[in-house]
């Protein structure tokens, strides 16, 4: 992966990262983050990170997927999951400004 590549993945990382936690619902989402959220949003950040060239269309088939397989999870309810994953892909504004810097 080229300096280049990384420093952006970064970058979208970081993005991510500051909008859940201080981005419009940030004090909500510190107050009710759980376990299983934290590892949805680990896996959507690691794919993140493995593409060179990120587009919204990508982001969104990555969020979606890992809803996919939280939504089989019995310890996940439906009304959060809904809120996580529009969460994430309203952060697609905020990961392509990064990326456009």
């Amino acid at each position: 992966m080229k300096t280049t590549d990384k420093i952006i993945g970064a970058a979208a990382i970081a993005a991510i990262g500051a909008y859940f936690l201080t981005g419009k619902h940030g004090a909500e989402n510190r107050e009710n983050v759980r376990g299983w959220m934290l590892k949805m949003k680990g896996e959507v950040l690691e794919k993140v990170e493995d593409l060179k060239n990120l587009t919204e269309a990508d982001y969104y088939k990555i969020v979606d997927e890992a809803a996919a397989r939280y939504r089989k999870l019995e310890r996940v309810g439906s009304t959060e999951l809904k809120v996580l994953t529009k969460d994430l892909k309203t952060a697609w504004e905020h990961i392509a400004e990064e990326l456009n810097k």
